[in-house]
């Protein structure tokens, strides 16, 4: 079998309506019914809700977790992603969790960006090996499993099917995977069948 892998060359927004097109012709090819989208404020879940409309394609939109502050969602885009049809998950990282909370980051300048974590002389909590492994592929991979097992653990896909996952790194999304679904407690029954596009380069969290 011969497939097309798609490389984006930057991170920037403007990737995302491309990516969101390969996504949609690579779903009808295969039929999938289920696509998982990663988005923090709302603009790409916004966008995957609209452009999937009325496909019959289940878009499950997973956010980042509220912070003490509120809601990182912004609500005009959180109205417009109920609007065309997609469902919302909002919860805990399936990497993250209270063991996220054993981390420590190097003191930095106001808006400076955030450095790369450090961790105490011991060894951090499995869920941030795990994405420090798949960070090599790039941010948008690591997404890509987390938000598949998350969106398995709220019942918003189906497990042991194959759906599409969509990540990225700041501000748009790059990377997509076909991938079967499976919950965190059977994490390594992910099986990642087709990398359908991703960044030429990995891109750290520190970048």
């Amino acid at each position: 079998m011969e497939e097309r892998i798609y490389y984006f060359e930057d991170t920037k927004p403007e990737n995302t309506e491309l990516l969101l097109n390969i996504v949609l012709r690579k779903a009808k090819e295969r039929g999938i019914k289920h696509v998982v989208v990663a988005s923090t404020r709302g603009e790409t879940g916004a966008k995957a809700a609209e452009m999937f409309q009325g496909t019959g394609i289940n878009i499950v939109v997973v956010t980042h977790p509220k912070s003490p502050s509120g809601p990182v969602l912004l609500e005009d885009n959180e109205k417009r992603i109920r609007t065309y049809g997609g469902r919302i998950v909002t919860t805990t990282f399936a990497f993250g969790g209270v063991g996220s909370s054993f981390r420590k980051l190097p003191p930095r300048e106001p808006n400076q960006p955030a450095p790369q974590m450090y961790y105490p002389a011991y060894v951090p909590p499995v869920g941030e090996l795990i994405a420090n492994i798949l960070r090599l592929f790039s941010q948008g991979m690591k997404v890509c499993l987390e938000i598949t097992v998350t969106a398995a653990d709220t019942g918003a896909i189906p497990v042991g099917e194959d759906v599409i996952a969509v990540g990225g790194q700041g501000r748009g999304a790059n990377t997509a995977i076909l991938i079967k679904s499976t919950n965190t407690a059977t994490f390594f029954d992910l099986d990642v069948k087709e990398i359908i596009a991703k960044p030429n380069r990995k891109v750290l969290p520190r970048e």
